[in-house]
């Protein structure tokens, strides 16, 4: 299948073809990327879905969440797309990409569509190319977009770039555990949930979600936000309960930003965000390649044999490639 067909396929909403364009677009082969950029101007940009990115700490229960609430709205006909973005192992470089295993149901279901895709060695809890694969999923007539992150951190908040509403999962009494990781984390959220409002855990999860809600009012306001966001609301994916009223402060908090021209506003700098990353991570693949290569292997040889610092050899680099 060429380009064109392969446009064509994907959008008419052929969820086959979406899986293979965005394995094109994951792919690092010179020539996949080539078809990929083709691919994507082929696509163009006229849709747009609701980007909804999640974020958590390890077992918070954004797997369980992310299966209840996306069968949740494949129940009011909307089509929903998950884009989990699983960790990879720094020795081996390999991934479980396990998520379809975790949403049994969802992956059944024929208005969803999920794909796990490995991080990699990118930071920021996404994948590289998680951006394009959010584009191909538009292009396929999605109307949300759910991006889960690989877990929740300090450097975890890339998501931000890539949604439209950011969402935090929390644990009840998670308040010790996220103490190194709040600070950034919590600047970004649109919308902080406290999973596991259930059971024996359903009083711990009401004094957390009061103390979160307490740290949220000591936030400087932001212009993004309408009056009494970020917010922070209880849900328990096991009972499904409290996701009705997630679902409505999130198209509430949509619906405002589209009023006043955030929307749009949020979508350019992002674009931009991301133009500037590709610039980056070009320049980085080419130090890489030859003629860079040479003289990448000869300084790093230097600096490993003591003969001079990593910055000296940083500096004369970066003279010498910006003669």
């Amino acid at each position: 299948m060429d380009v064109q067909e392969l446009a064509g396929a994907v959008r008419a909403g052929d969820r086959r073809a979406l899986a293979r364009a965005i394995t094109l677009v994951e792919s690092g082969r010179a020539d996949h990327r080539t078809q990929a950029l083709a691919l994507i101007g082929a696509l163009g940009s006229d849709r747009q879905a609701l980007r909804l990115g999640l974020s958590g700490t390890p077992g918070v229960g954004k797997s369980s969440f992310i299966e209840t609430f996306g069968l949740m709205l494949t129940a009011q006909g909307l089509r929903v797309a998950v884009l989990a973005v699983d960790p990879s192992s720094a020795r081996t470089g390999g991934s479980i990409l396990g998520d379809k295993t975790r949403m049994e149901r969802l992956s059944r279901d024929p208005l969803a569509f999920i794909r796990p895709s490995p991080s990699r060695t990118e930071l920021g809890g996404v994948a590289r190319r998680t951006r394009e694969a959010v584009a191909l999923c538009e292009a396929a007539g999605f109307d949300i977009i759910l991006i889960e992150t690989v877990g929740v951190g300090q450097s975890e908040t890339v998501v931000a770039q890539l949604c439209d509403v950011f969402l935090l999962l929390l644990a009840p009494a998670g308040g010790d555990e996220l103490q190194g990781v709040k600070r950034g984390i919590m600047e970004m959220a649109d919308i902080l949930l406290i999973n596991k409002a259930d059971g024996p855990l359903l009083a711990t999860a009401n004094r957390t979600l009061a103390e979160y809600a307490g740290a949220l009012r000591l936030l400087r306001h932001r212009p993004q936000d309408p009056e009494g966001f970020p917010a922070a609301l209880p849900v328990s994916a096991l009972e499904s309960r409290g996701l009705a009223e997630a679902w409505d402060t999130v198209q509430r908090l949509a619906s405002w930003r589209r009023a006043n021209g955030h929307w749009a506003q949020t979508r350019a700098e992002q674009a931009r965000h991301w133009f500037d990353q590709e610039v980056r991570q070009g320049l980085l693949s080419a130090l890489t390649r030859e003629p860079a290569k040479g003289l990448m292997q000869s300084l790093g040889d230097q600096v490993a044999q003591g003969q001079m610092t990593p910055e000296a050899a940083a500096a004369d680099l970066l003279r010498l490639l910006g003669r």
